[in-house]
């Protein structure tokens, strides 16, 4: 899957600040191989970056948004463990504002240690 300029400038934002190398395009739920487009597995945090909203992108339109819907209900529904994921779905104006950054900076140190304490 072809990665958008917006990901592409998420990516840079995060490289920049030194963010801890999220897995991109990471695949959460098998056999459905629903995937997040930034992820750090350890911490169980992830992003959605929200790209066409102005143009009838596929994510606001009906079936996509019902889609996005199951996918982020799965996501955040604890396993047998008790973990879910913490997930944050960004817009063009949060990451070229920077607030996307902030957001993760802080869902990553909250969850630092969630993967220890939650095994």
């Amino acid at each position: 899957m072809s990665k958008s300029a917006l990901e592409e400038e998420f990516a840079w934002q995060l490289k920049a600040a030194s963010v801890k190398q999220a897995t991109r395009e990471y695949t959460f739920a098998r056999p459905r191989r629903w995937r997040f487009d930034f992820a750090w597995p350890d911490e169980m945090v992830a992003v959605e970056v929200e790209g066409g909203i102005y143009t009838r992108g596929r994510h606001v339109r009906p079936q996509g948004f019902i889609n996005d819907c199951e996918k982020m209900n799965h996501a955040n529904t604890p396993d047998k463990h008790g973990r879910s994921w913490c997930v944050l779905r960004f817009c063009a104006e949060h990451v070229h504002r920077g607030d996307a950054l902030v957001l993760v900076e802080k869902a990553l140190k909250r969850r630092k240690g969630y993967a220890k304490e939650k095994r």
